[in-house]
């Protein structure tokens, strides 16, 4: 057996370290989104796969012989694609979607569909710190009349495309504290999430809770119809089961 981990989450590199711990021949690949990413522990490939017909080929000249899909929640197309061509190649394919966030009785979110309508509830002057990266930055352009700050782990390739923003390099993980002391320090009126789920990004939201900052949350895109676990444990035990 050979898996195909397509990998890009901290989901991803607790799968890898576990299946190289257990022997188990995995491949992991990176969209190459983020530069120099820290190791996983096993062979690993950069880079897309060049469409339909690049990712068919990929599965038959590696004899892949399952894919386990652990990429973020938005990374739908990468993940709509590899379920649709496991189903043709008739190669098992499993989704590890850890769950989406939910807001608490304490918090003041404000849920969108895509990033265009955060302008019809942040008003102008207000500061958005847009906790979304930069692949969606020229989504936010109606925001032309509000501070826009981005965070992003890569020091950017230019300048802001909008003369109303900024960019903030930073690596997580980010304490709830690290991220109370910045969102004041900035004045942050409203943060802009995607919906990823999960346990350390979640730092933020605590820290704007405590601030009253409101969250303009983005709805997951659609997912895949294919099998599906929440956890770690769950992907291993999937991956025991082949």
């Amino acid at each position: 057996m050979t898996l195909l981990l397509l990998a890009g989450t901290g989901e991803a590199r607790d799968i890898a370290r576990a299946l190289s711990e257990r022997q188990v021949p995995v491949i992991a690949s990176l969209a190459g989104v983020t530069r120099a990413p820290r190791a996983l522990g096993v062979p690993t490939r950069l880079g897309g796969f060049g469409g339909d017909a690049g990712f068919r080929s990929y599965l038959r000249e590696n004899a892949i012989t399952a894919v386990l899909d652990a990429t973020h929640p938005f990374a739908h197309q990468v993940s709509l694609r590899s379920a649709r061509l496991c189903a043709e190649e008739n190669i098992p394919y499993c989704q590890l979607l850890r769950p989406a966030w939910a807001p608490s009785p304490e918090d003041d979110w404000t849920i969108l569909h895509d990033e265009a309508e955060a302008a019809e509830h942040i008003a102008p002057g207000s500061t958005a710190f847009l906790a979304t990266g930069r692949q969606t930055l020229h989504r936010f352009a109606n925001l032309d009349r509000c501070r826009l700050i981005c965070r992003q782990i890569d020091p950017p390739d230019g300048p802001f495309p909008f003369a109303n923003g900024a960019f903030l390099v930073g690596r997580p993980p980010f304490s709830e504290e690290d991220e109370f002391t910045l969102f004041q320090r900035l004045g942050v009126d409203w943060l802009v999430a995607k919906n990823a789920g999960g346990t350390v990004p979640f730092t933020k939201f605590l820290a704007a809770r405590r601030l009253g900052i409101r969250v303009a949350m983005i709805a997951r895109p659609p997912q895949p119809v294919a099998t599906r676990v929440q956890t770690v444990s769950e992907a291993l035990d999937w991956v025991a089961g082949l």
